[in-house]
């Protein structure tokens, strides 16, 4: 239920924010002829009411998709108007400071010194201010079009005591499909096109199949359920998997949607591993495969994955491959009372969807909250490796963090 008072001073900031970027666009529009101002005076006010409406109709919306774009596309233009906001902000506080000075270097003078006659805006700030924006809110736009974008990312990674029968063996690592949010099944079909022609030995898939409730993979049992694999293929739980971002009608009927959703890991022929542990054999040589259920460092994520009953029985002679949706939980745990566990696979943090990457610098917003977000991590003697996602929630869309499809070989 939305809070009116909440809602009331939201509404309040969005209009006085719109006001205070209008008055700039008037001055920057002061050479411009009348019917050019009136034009953009009316499509920037047209923009401004638009952007306010899926806010309003959000909690009315039935239709998840329709929520997905309405919002993604008003909070772009909110974030839009924040960044613009900010180079003006600067560029006021710059005349404020100006007009401080004079005054009080003229305080023996009757002289006045109006602040819009003697100390313009900079031109250069605020069309910086603007420019940025609109390229930050036309490339979340743009992001629409990269969802589907899948791309397979290969790793080779030593492990110690790795048999030869076990070198060069290949596994397929996928994460949060979220297929409540999924759409397009050719685009979907594309990708795991993608991760059959890999003819991985093995694929493992780290949690989050969907937003929050079973029913979701109805429609994606028979796309999901091609993924196959000669040593076959494990999963894990995620935090969304659990349904505790919806509300329930009764505890019963929570337990239950979880109970459903472990039968669809069954029925797309995935062996759901819920706190335990498997052993993977080839010609005698063995690894040891754990899988735990969401496990999370940060406050706001519950604890579900129990360790130490999934590594009873374990030893500390055969590679030990960990599958842990939440990444935090390496640094929390793993690595401070796991020492044998070599390598871990995550997923969890989508890269935030959102961010640049080359071959020589990445970087997210995601990365102030989770330190290892994307790609593989190490220490001493063991490696961390968190996928950016096959599929995506939220904003539908991404931009520069592209889905991942991840080949491991083993060496």
């Amino acid at each position: 239920m939305r809070n009116p008072i909440f809602v009331s001073i939201l509404l309040l900031f969005v209009i006085a924010l719109d006001l205070y970027i209008f008055q700039v666009i008037k001055y920057l529009l002061q050479g411009v002829g009348i019917g050019g101002r009136v034009t953009i005076h009316i499509f920037y006010w047209l923009f401004c009411i638009l952007s306010v409406i899926p806010f309003l109709l959000f909690p009315f919306i039935n239709n998840p998709y329709c929520c997905q774009y309405f919002f993604s596309i008003g909070m772009g233009w909110f974030i839009m108007q924040l960044t613009m906001a900010l180079f003006f902000l600067v560029d006021d506080i710059r005349r404020g400071s100006f007009w401080t000075y004079h005054k009080l270097t003229a305080a023996s003078s009757s002289a006045q010194f109006p602040i819009e006659h003697d100390i313009p805006r900079s031109t250069f700030l605020s069309w910086l201010g603007i420019g940025l924006a609109s390229t930050l809110f036309f490339t979340l736009l743009n992001g629409f079009n990269n969802k589907y974008n899948y791309r397979v990312i290969k790793k080779k990674i030593a492990l110690k005591g790795l048999s030869s029968p076990f070198k060069g063996f290949k596994m397929i690592h996928i994460s949060d499909i979220h297929s409540g949010s999924l759409q397009d099944k050719v685009a979907v079909q594309k990708g795991i096109d993608l991760i059959m022609q890999q003819q991985a030995d093995l694929i493992l898939f780290t949690g989050d199949l969907v937003n929050d409730k079973a029913i979701e993979m109805k429609d994606w049992m028979e796309v999901f359920s091609q993924l196959t694999a000669p040593f076959g293929v494990f999963s894990t739980l995620g935090n969304h998997d659990y349904g505790d971002y919806v509300q329930w009608e009764s505890p019963t009927a929570k337990q239950k949607n979880l109970e459903e959703l472990m039968l669809v890991h069954s029925k797309l022929g995935w062996r759901l591993l819920m706190n335990e542990h498997v052993i993977i054999e080839k010609q005698g040589a063995k690894i040891q495969l754990v899988g735990i259920e969401n496990w999370g460092a940060k406050a706001r994520f519950p604890k579900y994955g129990q360790l130490d009953k999934a590594m009873k029985g374990v030893n500390n002679v055969d590679p030990i491959i960990l599958m842990s949706h939440d990444p935090s939980h390496w640094e929390a745990q793993v690595i401070p009372s796991y020492p044998q566990i070599q390598l871990m696979l995550a997923g969890h943090t989508h890269g935030m969807q959102f961010g640049l990457e080359n071959p020589y610098f990445k970087w997210s917003p995601v990365q102030w909250v989770y330190k290892q977000w994307a790609g593989l991590y190490t220490t001493k003697q063991q490696l961390l490796y968190v996928n950016r996602g096959f599929g995506f929630i939220g904003y539908p869309g991404r931009v520069g963090i592209l889905p991942e499809i991840t080949l491991i070989e083993l060496i």
